[in-house]
């Protein structure tokens, strides 16, 4: 191995790896225009890199995550009673 070989593999281990809002949108299945709506909110955190935008997989987790936290099962809906009326008797 040539230090350049072990230079980029220390690089590598250290960088994070970066997505484009594409491979965003289709991780999360939603529209690509609804992954930049998320970076541009701040909901989402990413990174400019030239004209695009880039997200690291730690904070796609991170989003992830905080929308479990706040995810809460609707409640059982009560049962509710049906009550019919009384009809009048046709003579």
């Amino acid at each position: 191995m040539t230090d350049d070989d072990v230079r980029a593999q220390a690089a590598a281990l250290v960088l994070p790896r970066l997505l484009t809002l594409k491979e965003v949108a289709d991780i999360l299945r939603i529209h690509p225009r609804t992954a930049y709506r998320l970076v541009q909110d701040g909901t989402l955190s990413a990174i400019r890199v030239g004209t695009q935008w880039r997200v690291t997989e730690q904070a796609l987790h991170e989003y992830v995550a905080r929308g479990w936290r706040h995810w809460r099962p609707e409640p059982p809906r009560a049962k509710t009673r049906q009550y019919t009326l009384p009809m009048e008797d046709e003579e």
